[in-house]
C-alpha cells in the first residue's frame, strides 16, 4: 500500500468513527426522550383512571345541571 491509501483509510476510518459517535449519542438522547414520554404517558393514565373511578362513583361532582343552574344576571 502506498502512503496516500493508507492515509486515505485513516481518513474514511475517522469519519465512520466520528459518525457513530454521533449516531451513539443520538440513540441515547432519543432513549431518554422516549423515557420521559413514558413517564407521562403512566401519570395520563393514572389521572384518566381516577377521574373514571370518580365519575363511576357519582357523588358531587361540582357541576350544576342545566335546571339547576340560577339565571344568568342579565335576566
Amino acid at each position: 500500500m502506498s502512503e496516500g491509501s493508507n492515509s486515505d483509510l485513516q481518513g474514511h476510518l475517522d469519519y465512520l468513527e466520528t459518525k457513530v459517535a454521533f449516531q451513539e449519542d443520538a440513540l441515547a438522547q432519543m432513549h431518554d426522550e422516549l423515557l420521559e414520554h413514558q413517564r407521562r404517558i403512566e401519570k395520563l393514565q393514572r389521572q384518566v383512571l381516577m377521574l373514571a373511578e370518580k365519575l363511576q362513583q357519582g357523588g358531587d361532582s361540582g357541576i350544576l345541571r342545566t335546571h339547576e343552574e340560577p339565571p344568568p344576571p342579565h335576566y
